[in-house]
């Protein structure tokens, strides 16, 4: 009888046993592995290449760096450097590195990372590929550009910069209204309180995230003592990309020349037969010229069009650029640190020639802008200047046709804007300036 209990009682704990292991079973959640998580690598061009293939170098070109400095640095041998000037030297001259540009090395990604593409970069827009992975080439490539048109508005309290600056907006509109545009019909030193303007422009911008500055005015509306102004830029001659601005009845609004080779500047010294230094005694020393104060490496423009004619260092007048516009006018221009064009190169208004400088006889940095008539050397602001080009009766009616939509759009656009973008008609976007006087 006493074993009979032993037994059962030993059956009940077996029993017991198996039925808490079971509950434990279902009790435990069965958790599956999850499948290892695979991050994306997002792909990155630059230049024409996929840079997650590389190792990339960038660095900017400093004294001392050549060509052949910076790939022997990295590993790349004499004979094969020579090998890659040798075969580049048609469509690139390596000596042009120049100190303060930026550079980039693709590399191999091995153990030595090996380059295998120089990338250079003379400015914001451009770059050269010198490709020596599989085969020696090299080329010029530009950046993806793009404009954005935008609208702009205001009320003058005192001036037009200041007007332009409280909005946060590019110093470069007002230099176009004021001396490019309206230069010979508004003076904008003697703007009015309560004169206001409208302006349609476009913003360049390099890889859609580098702002180069605005790209040109379209067209503008000011208001000046009650009376209106309209301003719409036309091209009047494709071949040469001449163009110019004429208000609502096809009527010039510039003169052929620009009041001053240089933006924002001063005039420190007036033309004047009369003029005596004390440097030199006090003696009449004739100054033919009308000195622009600008620092070192301020741009000097062409105040007309025309093609070059002198462009050379020589004595007194230091690096110099000589420009005749047509038959009765030349301009010169003296002191440049630099010069950017060569005799017979046909240049516009506004094209830059040069950089301010210091060189030949000068005293501070400035543009001596010497003005020829006929042979004759006088003073630019004594002249009865001509108008630029008018508009030819052939152009004249598709211009007309032209500005219609235009004037549209410029008058559609309130005084008072808000941060929003607008659509046009043609889909195209035009963004608002978010911060605007009323």
């Amino acid at each position: 009888m006493g074993n009979k209990c032993k037994v059962t009682a030993l059956l009940g704990l077996i029993i017991l046993f198996s039925a808490c292991k079971e509950n434990s079973k279902e009790s435990t959640p069965i958790v599956k592995a999850e499948p290892p998580v695979v991050k994306e690598v997002k792909e990155v061009h630059e230049f024409g290449f996929n840079l997650n293939d590389y190792v990339v170098k960038r660095d900017t070109i400093k004294s001392g760096d050549s060509f052949g400095h910076i790939l022997g640095r990295n590993h790349i041998g004499y004979s094969t450097i020579h090998n890659i000037v040798e075969k580049v030297k048609s469509t690139f001259d390596i000596t042009s590195l120049q100190i303060g540009k930026p550079y980039t090395l693709l590399c191999a990604k091995d153990s030595l990372q090996t380059p295998e593409c120089f990338i250079y970069q003379p400015n914001l827009e451009d770059y050269v590929v010198v490709d020596f992975k599989d085969s020696i080439q090299a080329y010029t490539e530009q950046k993806p550009i793009s404009y954005i048109e935008k609208s702009a508005t205001g009320v003058i309290n005192s001036s037009i910069s200041e007007t332009l600056e409280e909005q946060g907006l590019s110093p470069r509109l007002a230099f176009k209204l004021a001396d490019e545009i309206y230069a010979w019909t508004i003076d904008f030193r003697r703007l009015q309180k309560g004169d206001r303007f409208k302006v349609i422009y476009t913003d360049k911008y390099i890889d859609d995230t580098i702002y180069t500055g605005v790209h040109n005015i379209k067209a503008a509306y000011f208001e000046h003592n009650s009376e209106p102004f309209y301003a719409f830029e036309f091209e009047t001659d494709s071949d040469k990309g001449i163009v110019d601005y004429f208000n609502e009845e096809a009527k010039n609004l510039r003169r052929a020349f620009l009041k001053a080779p240089v933006q924002f500047s001063r005039i420190s010294s007036r033309y004047n037969l009369k003029r005596r230094i004390a440097v030199y005694g006090y003696k009449v020393r004739p100054h033919r010229g009308t000195d622009f104060a600008a620092p070192i490496g301020t741009p000097i423009m062409a105040t007309a069009n025309g093609s070059v004619t002198k462009s050379e260092r020589r004595g007194g007048n230091g690096n110099y650029v000589k420009i005749r516009h047509n038959a009765t006018y030349e301009t010169q221009y003296l002191h440049m640190s630099k010069r950017k064009v060569k005799v017979g190169q046909y240049v516009k208004q506004g094209d830059v020639i040069g950089w301010v400088g210091m060189t030949g006889n000068t005293g501070g940095p400035h543009v001596c802008y010497r003005f020829w008539v006929n042979g004759k050397q006088v003073d630019p602001f004594k002249q009865k200047l001509p108008q630029a080009q008018s508009i030819s009766d052939s152009l004249k009616v598709k211009y007309l046709e032209y500005i219609k939509p235009i004037k549209e759009q410029l008058d559609d656009i309130p005084f008072e804007l808000k941060p929003e973008l607008i659509e046009e008609p043609k889909g195209e976007t035009v963004r608002q300036n978010e911060h605007l006087i009323s």
